[in-house]
């Protein structure tokens, strides 16, 4: 009864009911759960590795080495995602509902047919569009304190 009295507070704060099958513990651990961030049940910020994924995917459906350099390209070399990252990510995104194996076939001559190509989902467009709203929302506050690396209160 005392770990229920302990979440309780914390449940209404995220979104979660105590026997949600322990979704607020996984919460505290790991940070984010890309199943609830799917669900919209918590405002979240997505990983890093997930942002840039969906990001390198919104355009066109791309396999997995595809992703990779996409992401390199993008964020200008200093994002280089190993495939650890890159395929425990897309797993769990499949998981989630984000993204989805592409129907898409490989022209032979200048591919490999054990490519797997990936697809954003309409989940994975409409988490994408939440997650860059909720980055707009940060910068203008950002502006709107008129801080500049140089301009920290704690002067670093």
């Amino acid at each position: 009864m005392e770990r229920a009295n302990e979440i309780a507070p914390l449940s209404r704060l995220f979104h979660f009911t105590p026997n949600q099958d322990n979704d607020l513990l996984t919460y505290i651990r790991n940070g984010y759960s890309l199943e609830n961030v799917a669900k919209n049940l918590t405002n979240t910020p997505l990983t890093p590795a997930v942002l840039h994924i969906l990001l390198a995917l919104s355009t066109e459906e791309r396999h997995g080495y595809g992703i990779m350099k996409q992401v390199e390209s993008e964020s200008q070399g200093k994002v280089k995602m190993g495939p650890g990252t890159l395929y425990g990510s897309l797993g769990r995104m499949m998981d989630a509902g984000l993204i989805r194996e592409s129907d898409k076939k490989v022209d032979l001559e200048l591919d490999d047919e054990r490519r797997v190509y990936y697809k954003i989902t309409a989940l994975g467009k409409a988490t994408l569009a939440a997650e860059l709203e909720r980055y707009r929302e940060v910068v203008a506050v950002a502006k709107k304190k008129q801080l500049a690396p140089s301009s920290f209160a704690y002067g670093l």
